[in-house]
Parts: C-alpha cells; structure tokens; sequence
C-alpha cells in the first residue's frame, strides 16, 4: 500500500509538473507570435485561440494536483516557530491536529468540488473564450487533486498515530 500511495503522488507531482510546462510553452509560443508581428508587421500576427483561458486551466490543475506531493515531501509553507519550541510530545500533538483539521477543511472543499464538476456537466457550462470549453474538464482536475489530497492526509494521519512523533520534519530551508 506505501508503494501505492508514494507512486500516486509522485504522478500528481508530475502532472502537476507537466502543466506547469503547458503553460510555459503555450505562453512563450503566444509570446514569440506576438514578436513576430511586431517584427515583420500585422499581416504576420497570429493567436491562439483562447490561450489566456487553458493556460488558467492549466495553473488550476498544477495548483491543485501538487498539493498532496508537496504535503507528503514536507514542503508546504508551515510557521513553525511555536511548534519548534514544543517538545516532541507537543510537536506531535500540534502536527496530528493541523492534519485533522486539514482533512475536515479539504474533504469539506472536495466534497462541494465533486458537486460543482457534476453540476457543470449536468447544465453543460462552458468556458466563455473563443474556444468554448466544458467547465468540467479542467474543473475534475482540481477535484481530483483536491480528492488525492484526502488520500494524502488521511495516509498522514495513519502515519503519524503509528510512529507517535511527528513525521514532517522541521522544514527548515535547503
């Protein structure tokens, strides 16, 4: 089951990752089309259509299918200064209620984000730009994220009720 779990992570990550670079290439294409207009004048200007609208899909996927990888890697941002000065006991304590409340906070956002893809497909919503997108398309990726996130923090329950100490580290900068 850890391989599991470490395994959908890591691909979340990499999702993540990927449309991270989505948004680089079809930013930077934009860009270059918007050079070459300017150069050789506006018989050579280009678009692509939409591309303001797929590159926020594509921040909202990368944003959301990151959030488990970067919980389970310890790299969330954390104000650790009151935790640090707790003993192990107290650390412990304080990083098992800041998973619980994470899990209510995130199985809460996933639940009413399940209902918001349904809805969007159920009314048939789409995007309003020159390329008119179902909603729920880009949407099932944050919901997805947000549903692994679950996933993650409840794995990060477990773990840390059976090691009895807190399982995140410090966090201090690299």
């Amino acid at each position: 089951m850890r391989r599991f779990l470490d395994r959908l992570y890591a691909v979340s990550g990499a999702l993540a990752a990927l449309s991270i670079v989505g948004i680089c290439l079809i930013v930077t294409a934009q860009v270059l089309f918007n050079l070459v207009a300017r150069i050789m004048g506006p018989g050579w200007s280009y678009t692509i259509p939409s591309y303001a609208d797929f590159a926020g899909f594509m921040l909202a996927a990368a944003t959301f299918l990151a959030l488990a990888y970067t919980l389970r890697h310890g790299a969330h941002i954390r104000v650790t200064l009151v935790s640090q000065t707790l003993p192990k006991a107290g650390q412990f304590v304080a990083e098992l209620i800041c998973f619980v409340l994470g899990l209510i906070i995130t199985g809460y956002a996933f639940y009413y984000f399940v209902l918001l893809v349904w809805e969007s497909w159920h009314f048939g919503d789409k995007s309003p730009g020159i390329i008119a997108v179902p909603l729920w398309i880009p949407q099932t990726a944050a919901a997805v994220g947000l549903g692994i996130l679950v996933i993650a923090l409840i794995d990060s329950i477990v773990e840390s009720l059976r090691a009895k100490a807190p399982i995140l580290g410090a966090g201090e900068e690299v």
